[in-house]
């Protein structure tokens, strides 16, 4: 699947806070605690008879002992919000079964049965979206992680591995397409203007990825035809009369391209009849890997050049290939229990990571990739939601689906990547899929494969899924005669319940360049798997210049003492893309860090942005880069990222500081950036990675003279909105506008909400772009956006499109009067009825308080208590804000 102290009540009093949430709190789950389950379920018969308002849903469980484990006469069918309409033990009617709370309980002799429960589920009541429900007037599931059993009475577990038949019928004219998991079997007419269809899917599976669609749907049709020379049918489903059809070709080109470089790269083979993938306007994920049939949220499907930007076209293609990528990481080969969750989501993630950069350009990628681990990911490590990417408890388990688990999960399976190198890591990776297809695996199941696979002794490398934190490596250089060493320490901080931590294995990639001729002697791999070591270099007469952490080998976090030299020398010279990029972003993250502490002079700042300027304009001349990569060079660090450098951040200071410096930068370098948008302006529209350049850089370079020169932006904004042919210019330019105060704005927005008002995934844009803009007055269009006729709680995307925007805006979050901590409590606390899922990923920014200057922090703690002092709070908004107040 696709993707964040004590309470107390108004009194004070704490007890009654807790007590007020007593039934709410699920109860810990810890993975030590883990055994078997003690019935196996190797058959599964499911028959729907489905309507929008009431499905009917009959199951038919072949259960036998599991001689793995404990013997139990007691059955225990996992159910939340359902109730048995009748249970059968071998064909017979029983009442020979008790309620333990949401769950059945049978007590069967013997070694194996036949069990029947009939459920009547209501899916147009279903506004958590797990489970089945309805969707503008289709039927679907999402069964990940627990939403099974809001269908039927179940083992609701990973490591219960079953074949599925599933017969579903309805009326012809409101679903007459009928989907499911596996290959189609037989199909139907029935009686009174209904049909059915039966599906198989051979493969064992867990509950979690049954899926079920039912709707007036239509499809575009391709074929693949696999290594082995078996033809596979394919299909994108969108609903019909929508006009999404025509924007499922890019979706279509990139199953195709995903399958066919998983074969080559990994050797992994399809192996159904055929593979369906629906898109859904209201899905709380991105995508669900179910077997054969991927559910997608619409984003992730639709694109064209009049309503997708060129970074909609690459999450198309990324989420296609991380969904298909599952078929075998993942679905093949699942996890045992929920702990063991990035084995294959971590996994996957790599894989797509893999594809995008086969794809597309591998420098771009990897600096895209490791932007966001640092805005999301490195925050929550060092935050109070902090875990390992193997946790060892949960109490809810929707609110592990975090960036840790996912981004940092790939990020250590990198690691053994880079350790092994490609080819033997490719062996450990086939030795994964042989030994445990069809399988709940661990993750020590796959580091056991790599090990004797690739050849890696990864005794110590094991750390990395039990240690939460972002370690910290500290680097000095100290050079002496013709000798260069290189003293390394690191240090992993304490996390919420892990206060000491052992050193891990850090690979790092380094070279020393000689300032002189530009050039180094090649690139190395060190291991610092100690708290401290050294390492020596030999005939270096004149002091170099380290390149470190080259193509980000490792997600920690350097330290260093770097010249300011040095880093302009990289910025401009270093042969890495990511090390050079890196040196870039240190020379303005060390220049931030010292004007918001007020420890720089008037002639310190001058001289420092005068370095990052000098740097800048060698990337705007540089001809031997691409648009491409000099766009990634040009963006200055995140707010996040900057925020993660000290110990207590004032955002206040840190985003006047950082739009200090960009107009700065702007007033230097305004005839450059101008130039380099009339020469990109010049480039006509296509994908092609000179042309997906032209308008990155483009957006770049109104971006940087909206701050310095806002009447010239305005006006050149206004051009590139009114001359755009493509989204992506007609967004950049609107975005440049949202931020604006002039007529221009005004204009821009009536145009683009009347343009494009009946495609909701446009009007999303319109959404965020205003809340994520930097307009003196965001938090009032927020609360006029939240009153607009188009916008819902009950569809994510566009609850995230207004209130996601806005939390991850800083300027509108941070505003110092706290009325953006306010909106985002209200927000969860409406929300959080309705779908607490969603709501419960808004708790995250509010809960970094304690890296927040005391003013602020205060305000958003009280935000949190508020929260926490509602009543009937659900489990997983309920877990995240106990968490988050520590």
């Amino acid at each position: 699947m696709d993707i964040a102290r004590t309470p107390s009540t108004p009194d004070g009093n704490p007890e009654m806070a807790d007590a007020a949430h007593e039934i709410a709190s699920p109860v810990e789950v810890r993975r030590e605690d883990y055994r078997p389950f003690p019935w196996a379920v190797p058959q599964v018969a499911l028959d729907f008879t489905l309507g929008l308002e009431e499905t009917q849903v009959t199951a038919r469980l072949d259960v036998r002992r599991n001689p793995a484990a404990e013997a139990s006469p007691v059955l225990r069918l996992n159910g939340d919000g359902i109730t048995p309409l009748w249970v059968k033990v071998d064909s017979a009617e029983t009442t020979g079964w008790v309620m333990d709370g949401p769950d059945l309980l049978l007590t069967l002799p013997g070694e194996a049965h036949s069990v029947e429960v009939a459920t009547a589920i209501a899916p147009a009541a279903n506004t958590q979206l797990m489970g089945l429900y309805a969707s503008n007037g289709m039927l679907c599931t999402q069964c990940e992680a627990e939403g099974f059993r809001r269908i039927t009475f179940f083992p609701d577990r990973p490591d219960v591995l079953s074949t599925y038949t599933v017969r579903m019928s309805g009326d012809a004219g409101a679903f007459p397409v009928l989907l499911s998991n596996g290959n189609l079997v037989s199909s139907g007419k029935g009686e009174g203007g209904t049909h059915w269809a039966e599906w198989h899917d051979p493969w064992p599976k867990p509950s979690y990825l049954f899926a079920l669609v039912a709707g007036d749907l239509e499809a575009r049709r391709d074929t693949f035809t696999t290594c082995s020379g078996r033809k596979v049918e394919l299909a994108i489903f969108v609903r019909r009369g929508t006009g999404d059809l025509e924007r499922t070709g890019h979706a279509m080109e990139s199953l195709i391209r995903a399958m066919k470089w998983d074969e080559e790269v990994f050797g992994r083979e399809y192996d159904l009849d055929v593979f369906n993938i629906v898109a859904v306007s209201d899905f709380n994920m991105g995508a669900m890997e179910n077997k054969g049939l991927n559910i997608f949220n619409t984003r992730y499907v639709l694109a064209d050049p009049e309503t997708a930007t060129d970074g909609d076209y690459d999450a198309v293609e990324g989420v296609i290939a991380h969904e298909y990528f599952h078929n075998w990481s993942g679905n093949r080969v699942t996890c045992r229990d929920w702990f063991q969750l990035s084995l294959k989501e971590g996994f996957t993630v790599l894989r797509d990571q893999l594809f995008s950069a086969d794809m597309g350009s591998e420098a771009v990628k990897r600096i895209e990739d490791v932007r966001v681990l640092r805005g999301v990911q490195f925050p929550e490590d060092s935050g109070p939601l902090a875990h390992p990417i193997r946790p060892d408890a949960y109490r809810e388990i929707s609110n592990f689906y975090t960036a840790t688990v996912y981004n940092k999960g790939a990020e250590v399976i990198r690691m053994m990547r880079v350790l092994a190198g490609p080819e033997r890591f490719r062996k450990g990776c086939d030795l994964y899929f042989a030994r445990h297809d069809g399988e709940a695996a661990t993750c020590e199941d796959f580091i056991r494969a790599m090990e004797e696979g690739a050849g890696l002794d990864l005794t110590q490398f094991r750390l990395w899924y039990s240690q939460a934190g972002t370690p910290r490596v500290t680097i000095r250089m100290a050079h002496d005669g013709d000798k260069v060493a290189l003293h390394l320490s690191q240090n992993v901080p304490a996390t919420p319940g892990q206060p000491d931590k052992q050193p891990m294995p850090i690979p790092l990639k380094v070279a020393l360049f000689d300032p002189q001729t530009g050039a180094h002697r090649g690139e190395q791999l060190l291991v610092l798997d100690k708290a401290e070591d050294s390492f020596i270099y030999q005939g270096y007469a004149s002091r170099p210049v380290l390149s470190v952490n080259r193509g980000f080998t490792a997600p920690v976090a350097i330290a260093q003492d770097v010249p300011t030299s040095d880093l302009v020398f990289l910025a401009a010279h270093d042969d890495d893309p990511f090390a050079r990029y890196e040196a870039m972003q240190e020379l303005v993250v060390t220049h931030l860090k010292e004007a918001v502490s007020g420890s720089l002079s008037d002639e310190q700042r001058d001289e420092g942005r005068a370095a990052i300027a000098g740097a800048l304009r060698a990337v705007l001349a540089d001809e031997r880069l691409d648009d491409l990569m000099r766009g990634e060079l040009l963006i200055l660090p995140s707010h996040a990222y900057l925020s993660e450098q000290m110990l207590v951040a004032d955002p206040g200071a840190i985003h006047g500081e950082r739009q200090a410096l960009r107009a700065d930068l702007a007033r230097a370098l305004e005839g450059e950036f101008v130039a380099l948008h009339e020469r990109a302006s010049a480039v006509p529209y296509s994908l092609s990675p000179q042309a997906r350049g032209a308008r990155k850089v483009k957006t770049q370079a109104l971006i940087y003279l909206a701050e310095g020169n806002p009447a010239l932006a305005e006006k050149m904004a206004a051009a590139q909105y009114r001359a755009a042919d493509n989204m992506t210019d007609r967004q950049g330019a609107l975005m440049v506008l949202a931020g604006l105060q002039g007529p221009e704005r005004t204009h821009a927005l009536i145009d683009f909400y009347n343009r494009y008002r009946g495609n909701a995934l446009v009007v999303d844009k319109w959404f965020s772009l205003q809340a994520g803009s930097l307009h003196p007055q965001v938090l009032d269009h927020v609360k006029a956006l939240a009153e607009h006729p188009d916008f819902t709680l009950t569809n994510p995307n566009r609850v995230r499109a207004l209130y996601m925007a806005m939390a991850v805006n800083p300027a509108a979050f941070h505003d110092a009067s706290g009325e953006g901590y306010r909106m985002v409590a209200d927000l969860i606390l409406q929300l959080d009825p309705l779908n607490p899922q969603t709501a419960a990923r808004f708790v995250a920014p509010l809960g970094r308080w304690r890296r927040i200057e005391p003013q602020r922090a205060n305000l958003m703690r009280a935000a949190l208590e508020r929260i926490a002092a509602a009543p009937s709070l659900s489990r997983d908004t309920h877990e995240q804000v106990i968490r988050s107040l520590g």
